[in-house]
C-alpha cells in the first residue's frame, strides 16, 4: 500500500531494483511493473531464483541500482553501518532505499551488546532469537548519517482512513524511505 501511495511501485518500471529477503507477495508485484533489472537476493537463498548476496560485502558495481529494498533485514545484520554504506555504494545518486525495520519509540538510542550471543539471550534482549540489536528512535538519524536524505512518511499521512485491523498494517510503523544524496 505504501509503494502504491507514494508511486514507488509504478516508478520501478524500467529501473534497476535490488531486493533483499524478497517477500513472496511483494516480489511478483515488482516483476509485474517491469523493472529493467530485478535482483531478488538473500544471504541464505531458499530458492534458485534468489541470488546469494551478503549485505556487508555486495558483489555489485558502484552506482548500479535505482532502488534497494531491505524490509526487516537490518536488525539481523551484524554491522548495520557497514550494510548502510554498502547500500549507499550500490545506489545511483538520487537512488532510493526502502529499509523497514522494527524499532522502539521508547528507546532514545539503538541498543546492541556483542555479549548477547545466544538465541535465548537475543530473544530475551531483542525480542527475537535472530535479531542482533534493538533499534531506538535514533534509527532515522543513524540511516541518514550514512549519506541518505530522510523521506520517512507516517502512516496517518500516507494511508489516512485505511482500516489497519482489516489490512494488517501497523499504524505505528512509518514508511522507511530514504534517498541517496546526489552529492555523494
Amino acid at each position: 500500500m505504501y509503494l502504491k501511495k507514494t508511486n514507488m511501485l509504478a516508478g520501478m518500471r524500467g529501473k534497476s531494483v535490488l531486493h533483499f529477503a524478497p517477500e513472496k507477495r511483494l516480489a511478483p508485484r515488482i516483476i509485474d511493473v517491469a523493472p529493467a533489472r530485478y535482483v531478488p537476493c538473500d544471504l541464505y537463498p531458499s530458492s534458485p531464483d534468489v541470488q546469494r548476496v551478503d549485505m556487508l560485502q555486495m558483489q555489485f558495481a558502484d552506482q548500479s541500482f535505482d532502488l534497494v529494498i531491505a524490509n526487516h533485514v537490518l536488525e539481523h545484520v551484524d554491522d548495520d553501518m557497514r550494510a548502510l554504506n554498502e547500500v549507499r555504494r550500490v545506489l545511483k545518486p538520487g537512488g532510493y532505499a526502502i529499509l523497514q525495520t522494527p524499532y522502539s519509540e521508547k528507546l532514545h538510542r539503538t541498543w546492541q551488546d556483542p555479549g548477547i550471543d545466544t538465541d535465548a539471550a537475543r530473544l530475551q534482549a531483542y525480542g527475537q532469537a535472530d535479531h542482533v540489536r534493538l533499534f531506538g528512535r535514533d534509527i532515522f538519524d543513524r540511516i541518514a548519517s550514512q549519506g541518505f536524505d530522510n523521506l520517512v512518511g507516517r502512516h496517518d499521512e500516507l494511508l489516512p482512513g485505511v482500516d489497519t485491523l482489516h489490512t494488517g498494517v501497523n499504524p505505528a510503523e512509518p514508511f522507511f524511505l530514504f534517498r541517496k544524496r546526489s552529492t555523494d
